[in-house]
């Protein structure tokens, strides 16, 4: 069989055997009503949990809105007008609203990046900036001991909106809703207090109630309250299939369930190769990206088989703690047992892949230096035909090979589970 695997903006092309497929994870088969921004009107309109905007928000206030940076496929250029016009109908002034993208921990944007991710209407009618983490006020701290520290452009806002897209999120259960806040809008020191939670079992793709990391972030809202949210759920193309608005939790669990109808998998069980991409840019800029769709197809792995990870990877490792764990440890053990001792934002990500490599090999296709892939514990090839070719040399010619296209957002769940 030939497959196309995502892989920066050219996929690569793999040759595999039929008879050692036994399952290629794409998307579930939904009904959808409408999509892009007919959708997303359709949401505003009809609000989850909460009143139209046109009820919530008064001429003459600051509005805030906190939209996703580029290394998220969200399209804010297709939600931006529709809000806009929603906000201008409200008797909001375009000098009120100021469009903030989220930057957590990641770094900030060019120019050209802000107009590509906010759109020309945006860009040209509302000031656009990106979340200035050195620039905050503290809101209040969580039961939990995370403080809310929240850029300023936001926490001084009268009324705040967010957007975002949901997919599963390997310690936080499901992207969305809140997080556009905590870790969005955060402090470094913030998103690590909040996060230090990921070590805990109930931390996990997938799983709202009882989640410590979910419920922390979603407590950070009492201090730093979120007016609207907006969320959409994004098909295999990256194009708006489900939008949901209103309340942050009400809306944002609506969001949750049409995820889960589309994209949670049973599977009857482990395979010996398991074989995931993130589906292409932008979510394989870096390895940190990437990651995500490793921890998802560890679902799916035999204990002692392989993951072939394909992703280009062309900004490199992606964050400069996480890039100062892995390149500095002696092994991939170290990593974990480091992580108990101190957690620390950035090499979290570094232990999870230490988690991983505990019941499985990486072989990892991406435009890394063979020498830098090997020096983190991974095994580097520049095809994913080459990977597989060795994955089947080392595991026999009738390895059982499961494929994950869209990694990043497939939830593989064992049947009898």
């Amino acid at each position: 069989m030939r497959l196309e695997i995502g892989f920066g903006t050219e996929p690569q092309i793999v040759e595999i055997p039929e008879k050692n497929i036994i399952g290629i994870l794409e998307p579930n088969q939904v009904d959808v009503a409408s999509t892009g921004a007919e959708e997303v009107l359709r949401a505003i309109r009809d609000p989850i949990g909460t009143k139209r905007l046109g009820q919530i928000i008064r001429p003459g206030e600051k509005v805030a809105i906190i939209t996703s940076d580029i290394t998220r496929p969200l399209p804010s250029y297709v939600i931006m007008p529709v809000l806009l016009d929603e906000l201008y109908a409200a008797g909001v002034k375009r000098e009120d609203i100021t469009l903030v993208f989220a930057l957590g921990s990641h770094r900030a944007h060019t120019f050209d990046e802000m107009k590509k991710l906010a759109g020309e209407r945006a860009m040209n009618e509302i000031k656009c900036v990106d979340a200035d983490p050195k620039d905050f006020i503290h809101m209040g701290t969580t039961g939990m001991g995370t403080p809310v520290d929240i850029t300023r452009v936001v926490a001084e806002a009268d009324r705040r909106i967010c957007l975002g897209n949901i997919e599963y999120h390997y310690f936080a259960g499901y992207s969305g809703g809140a997080k556009a806040i905590m870790p969005g809008v955060s402090t470094r020191e913030a998103i690590q207090a909040n996060h230090s939670r990921m070590v805990m079992p109930e931390a996990a793709a997938g799983r709202l109630q009882g989640n410590p990391v979910r419920e922390d972030l979603e407590e950070a809202i009492r201090y730093c309250p979120i007016d609207f949210i907006v969320n959409v759920v994004l098909d295999e193309h990256k194009k708006i299939i489900r939008a949901v608005a209103g309340h942050y939790i009400k809306a944002h669990r609506e969001g949750c369930k049409f995820l889960d109808r589309l994209y949670l998998k049973k599977i009857e069980s482990r395979a010996d190769i398991v074989l995931v991409s993130q589906g292409g840019a932008p979510k394989d800029l870096n390895l940190y990206q990437t990651q995500k769709a490793l921890d998802n197809a560890k679902h799916a792995v035999k204990k002692g088989g392989i993951i072939i990870l394909a992703g280009s990877c062309r900004e490199g490792l992606g964050e400069r703690v996480f890039e100062e764990w892995i390149t500095s440890a002696k092994d991939a053990r170290s990593l974990i047992d480091r992580i108990q001792r101190e957690f620390c934002l950035g090499g979290h990500k570094a232990a999870a892949i230490a988690l991983v490599l505990e019941n499985a090999d990486i072989y990892l296709v991406s435009e890394l230096s063979p020498a830098l892939v090997r020096s983190i514990f991974l095994k580097p090839y520049q095809s994913v035909q080459a990977a597989l070719d060795a994955a089947f040399d080392k595991r026999g010619k009738d390895a059982a090979v499961l494929i994950m296209p869209y990694g990043g957002s497939t939830l593989p769940k064992l049947a009898e589970q």
